[in-house]
């Protein structure tokens, strides 16, 4: 079975990385088109055996799935000239495109589904987020077990993707954001750079095992390290003195509500 990846960009190279050293495919049946052939022989001097094109028609002419990993002001112009057969399946990585817009696009009644996976696909640590609309039980099992090679998957109806994916994926940045501060603090107190890193990583790490692995909850497990008069409970309330987590949930919420705004502009038009 051959899947085409069109777009080499940050998540498109993250896809490739994943399924190349994944079970499902041989780096042989992954194809991969970009404009920018540069980018294509990045990625094939780490899979060799990948196909590269920058032919679009050409990357999807003999795949059975077809993962669009482009930016969202492109889909129009990239999809529109392309033919597509009712037995592939396309799957948009596109943040805000909605898959009434995109069933007009491609014009051939085939499956599509719409995936919000994060930069940690390659990583095996993805929660991928999957939405369909029409399709069978065993397409969706097909698109399961693709995303299941980078991590975990989570169907849900495609009106509630855009909300969960600023959890997910914009979530990602966050945490890395919170990483940023927390180095940032370690050097002005005198800790080289990249310990300050190990230890900040380290320590997201252990708080999601301590979430996953117990089925807890966060304030349970902070209850546990915070003492009277502490360290803990002092930088804590400075936390929420200066609005953190106010600004978290302010942050979420403005990344939700920007891509439903796009996805409604979407279905007004395609209604």
């Amino acid at each position: 079975m051959k899947i085409a990846i069109i777009g080499a960009g940050h998540i498109g190279s993250a896809i490739v990385t994943c399924l190349a050293q994944g079970h499902l495919y041989n780096e042989k049946d992954i194809i991969v088109s970009n404009p920018n052939i540069d980018k294509l022989e990045r990625l094939q001097e780490h899979f060799p055996a990948i196909h590269i094109t920058t032919d679009n028609q050409q990357a999807i002419s003999e795949a059975e799935v077809i993962v669009l990993a482009i930016n969202p002001w492109k889909v129009d112009e990239v999809l529109s000239p392309l033919r597509f057969s009712r037995t592939q399946i396309l799957v948009s990585l596109v943040s805000g495109v909605c898959i009434s817009h995109l069933a007009h696009l491609t014009e051939a009644e085939m499956p599509i589904f719409r995936a919000v996976p994060n930069m940690a696909i390659t990583e095996r640590s993805s929660l991928t987020l999957i939405a369909s609309r029409g399709t069978d039980k065993e397409y969706q099992q097909l698109i399961k077990q693709i995303f299941e090679e980078g991590g975990k998957c989570l169907f849900l109806q495609e009106k509630q993707l855009d909300t969960t994916s600023a959890l997910t994926s914009s979530g990602i940045a966050f945490a890395l954001k919170y990483m940023q501060a927390v180095m940032q603090a370690g050097i002005e107190l005198g800790i080289p750079g990249k310990d300050a890193m190990q230890m900040a990583a380290y320590s997201m790490e252990g708080a999601t095992e301590l979430i996953l692995n117990h089925n807890t909850h966060p304030l349970l497990e902070i209850e546990k390290v915070t003492t009277p008069g502490g360290t803990t409970i002092k930088g804590l309330n400075e936390l929420e003195h200066k609005g953190f987590t106010s600004s978290i949930i302010q942050a979420i919420k403005s990344s939700a509500t920007t891509l439903i705004d796009k996805e409604e502009e979407d279905v007004k038009i395609f209604r």
